[in-house]
């Protein structure tokens, strides 16, 4: 992450006569060959793999694409180079920094086409439960308010993390950053996530072709029922040695 970016994630005031630093939460305007598509609230910071990560889940984009501010960082828009792979239609695409879903008009809005997770990797259970304290979380450490997602290999060796107010964000901007390296489809790799596992984690995850979804915090019903319907493996609860395995446990060892 470029030292431009981290210097935008974090901002201070001053409560009770002391000085104290918090997460900066803004709006980001995406937009596609200039026509507006999308708003999310989110930290500031890597927008461009926001923005690639976010279409890449929407099944609207399967290769990397120009991105960049319309004038300047400050402006919070971010114009993507079309064409879009389908027609986005009537759907709203405003998320807040807690839902990746929401803003969604209909029920068939909120699914997103994924292929099953293919075999492997095997991993040891140890390994997966060491992975969350592998996670640099700087703007946490700082603020205590931000998730962050980590892209690992089967090793256990982190290739990619990145931090968001939104969890969802987070994700998007790893997903983003692979897209752009030609990392995906993310096969034989390793996603984790500092908090809770909700279904748009899930899909997101299922989407970018990552077969191992583990997270520090419990998954919900949605979650583990995506995750068992795409074959991938959904691990929660990974604190010191001790990890709990709710789909597909052939790919972990003990």
């Amino acid at each position: 992450m470029a030292d431009a970016d981290a210097g935008r994630m974090v901002t201070s005031v001053v409560r009770e006569g002391e000085r104290d630093e918090i997460a900066v939460e803004e709006p980001l305007e995406i937009r596609v060959d200039g026509e507006a598509l999308s708003v999310t609230m989110r930290t500031p910071g890597n927008d461009e793999e926001l923005a690639l990560g976010f279409l890449y889940g929407e099944g609207l984009i399967n290769e990397p694409r120009e991105a960049g501010p319309t004038t300047d960082f400050a402006a919070n828009i971010i114009d993507v180079t079309g064409p879009l792979l389908s027609d986005p239609g009537q759907r709203n695409f405003y998320t807040t920094s807690s839902c990746g879903v929401c803003g969604k008009g209909a029920i068939e809005q909120v699914a997103v086409d994924a292929p099953p997770a293919t075999a492997g990797p095997a991993v040891a259970r140890a390994l997966l439960a060491a992975l969350p304290e592998q996670l640099r979380q700087p703007g946490f450490e700082r603020t205590g308010g931000m998730h962050a997602t980590g892209l690992f290999s089967a090793e256990g060796e982190l290739i990619c993390v990145r931090e968001d107010v939104g969890r969802h964000n987070a994700m998007d901007k790893v997903i983003g950053r692979a897209l752009l390296d030609g990392g995906l489809p993310l096969n034989g790799k390793i996603l984790c996530v500092s908090g809770r596992i909700s279904f748009e984690l899930v899909q997101k995850a299922a989407v970018a072709g990552a077969p191992i979804l583990v997270g520090v915090g419990a998954p919900t019903s949605l979650a583990v029922e995506l995750a068992a319907e795409r074959g991938m493996t959904l691990a929660a609860f990974a604190r010191g040695d001790r990890v709990v395995v709710y789909t597909d446990d052939g790919r972990v060892s003990d």
